[in-house]
């Protein structure tokens, strides 16, 4: 009975997610998607712990409890600015359950080993589990005290055991990867790390003798050699993914967050292999495809190839940059506000620094007054805006900004020559003209929004600095572009009685 309403749980548990997964992609269902989401998780919880092996109800709902206290009190502490770190953070702690999980499959095949040879058992016939093995040895009740999953694996002949411990290594490794990726993520979103690529001597060579090194020490884990193996591979593994993700600038963030979503889904699969849970298979290999998916999206959103990215170490210059050359020339509220008032067509390009001065509610104010007075405004939305994707999206359907007006890069970015005015409010790497016109740049070939060929750009900058990833942008000393310097909020407060 438990069994079949676990599997029967499991299977709508798995539908909800894909349904969560699938609503996800849409503005208008994104809200019922995370509920979805949020009902699938639930009954997941609720089935596993009745199911197969369950037990220490004390413990788990203990465990339960806090974990639940801890996250409602992250969820009304952070706010939307800091949605970045918190994703790698939570990442991370995906990769470290998936390496204590592995470890603790590794104990419990060397606690049923030792108990076949402190039974004076020392070989088995490897088409017979150790529960058979120590029948014919006329030890039938060796595993009676035996439960949950020392007793699956006491289950398991020599051919399925070797498979576990397959599942056991790869799950361990990702997780590892994942947890110190995710941790010196977090480190450089949150400005706690240098946010520049830096590699230690050797590179990729490092990186690649570190995975050479993993996969002796796979050959032989699966050959017995010892769960010595299995915590050197470890240390390998954090060191690859600490290795990995300093090696990646500041600016290619976004695309490291959906990856590491990724790792974290495959080691998550991998686990579910381990502990022959079936949501847990179905889950990661969502959350690993989807993340993937998205991986290459933002890549080709960003000219970078997908293997550099898995592989770490892009966002560098080649060269010596091109020169930038003018002057940045300043603009009061009085000066904007005329040239909106004038104007017939605006497109505003939000990034980071909306989020960073929560200014989206008076972005939405400027947008209902200028459409009031029948003028043409929409959004521009380049693919990794922010430092997660869709960041801009959700701040700005927190502000209740129409769906039908925000538009992707594809979708806009031919309209900007017959465009009057192009706002420009706290980005940068994704309005640089440098991404077309020096190769010697590190966003060069990126695609990016071309706000240059509006016949006005006015950039909502706090000052002349070079923002999050450091590369100089020549769009703010062009001849048709003005900076309207200041905290965003506080600029565009200042903005709007101004508009009539």
């Amino acid at each position: 009975m438990e069994i079949g309403f676990t599997t029967a749980a499991y299977v709508v548990a798995a539908i909800l997610f894909i349904l969560s997964l699938g609503g996800l992609s849409g503005q208008e269902s994104a809200k019922r998607a995370v509920w979805y989401g949020v009902a699938g998780m639930a009954l997941a919880i609720v089935a596993t712990m009745m199911g197969d092996g369950s037990g220490n109800w004390f413990v788990a709902l203990v465990l339960l409890g806090l974990g639940g206290a801890a996250g409602w009190n992250v969820a009304q502490r952070v706010q939307m600015t800091e949605m970045p770190q918190l994703v790698a953070a939570m990442h991370s702690l995906v990769g470290l359950a998936a390496v204590f999980i592995g470890f603790n499959a590794e104990i419990e095949m060397t606690r049923v080993a030792a108990m076949l040879r402190d039974a004076g058992i020392t070989s088995c016939d490897p088409m017979l589990s150790a529960i058979s093995c120590a029948t014919v040895a006329g030890q039938p009740d060796l595993f009676a005290g035996v439960s949950g999953f020392a007793l699956k694996v006491a289950e398991k002949f020599a051919r399925e055991i070797t498979i576990l411990r397959v599942e056991v290594f790869l799950g361990v490794f990702i997780g590892a990867v994942t947890f110190t990726g995710s941790v010196i993520a977090y480190g450089k979103l949150a400005g706690k790390v240098d946010t520049k690529a830096i590699q230690l001597p050797g590179g990729h060579m490092l990186n690649a003798g570190a995975a050479a090194l993993s996969f002796v020490l796979l050959l032989a884990y699966v050959g017995g050699a010892g769960s010595w193996t299995l915590i050197l591979m470890s240390l390998l593994a954090f060191f690859i993914g600490y290795h990995l993700i300093m090696g990646i600038g500041g600016a290619d963030m976004p695309v490291v967050v959906s990856m590491l979503n990724s790792y974290s889904g495959w080691a998550a699969a991998a686990i579910g292999f381990s502990l022959s849970n079936d949501l847990l298979i179905v889950v990661g290999a969502l959350v690993g495809s989807s993340g993937a998916i998205l991986s290459y999206i933002m890549c080709k959103a960003m000219n970078r190839s997908f293997v550099s990215v898995i592989l770490g170490g892009f966002g560098n210059t080649t060269g010596p940059a091109m020169a930038v050359e003018g002057e940045q020339i300043a603009i009061d509220s009085d000066g904007v506000a005329a040239a909106l008032n004038d104007a017939e067509s605006v497109i505003i390009v939000p990034g980071y620094g909306m989020a960073v001065a929560q200014a989206q509610q008076s972005v939405s104010e400027l947008t209902r007054k200028l459409r009031a007075r029948g003028k043409t405004v929409r959004f521009a939305i380049h693919p990794v805006a922010g430092r997660l994707p869709g960041h801009m999206n959700v701040l700005l359907a927190e502000a209740k900004v129409p769906y039908d007006i925000v538009l992707e890069m594809d979708e806009i970015n031919e309209d900007f020559p017959e465009t009057d005015v192009a706002i420009v409010i706290g980005s940068n790497d994704i309005v640089n003209p440098a991404a077309q016109e020096d190769p010697n740049s590190p966003i060069a070939g990126m695609p990016v929004l071309e706000v240059w060929k509006s016949k006005q750009v006015f950039v909502s900058k706090r000052g002349q600095g070079t923002g999050y990833s450091g590369i100089e942008n020549p769009l703010f000393y062009k001849e048709n572009t003005r900076m309207f310097y200041g905290d965003a909020k506080k600029s565009l407060d200042e903005l709007l009685p101004k508009i009539e």
